[in-house]
């Protein structure tokens, strides 16, 4: 966020400031604004659990093998997207 100018607020989930601001995004970021949104939003919710749990949610016992590809998936996805935005910063 700090690449286009926007101080990121102290909290996990910040999706929406990259809908809110993608007009300065490079053009293939901009284009997946809302799936990055997306992501940053199930991966917060997801992260609560995971660290936290609940009464009826133990985490070593309801995450499957397909959860956890889908968080690298989606996090190597992010990734991608971020050395777009920080590739672009120094023009």
């Amino acid at each position: 966020m700090r690449h286009i100018g926007i101080e990121p607020p102290k909290q996990h989930d910040v999706g929406y400031l990259v809908v809110e601001y993608s007009d300065r995004l490079p053009k293939k970021v901009k284009a997946n604004a809302t799936r990055l949104a997306s992501i940053s939003k199930w991966l917060r919710k997801e992260r609560e659990f995971a660290f936290y749990g609940d009464v009826d949610f133990i985490p070593t016992e309801e995450y499957t093998g397909q959860d956890a590809a889908r968080a690298i998936e989606d996090a190597t996805f992010t990734v991608k997207m971020a050395a777009l935005v920080i590739g672009q910063a120094g023009l």
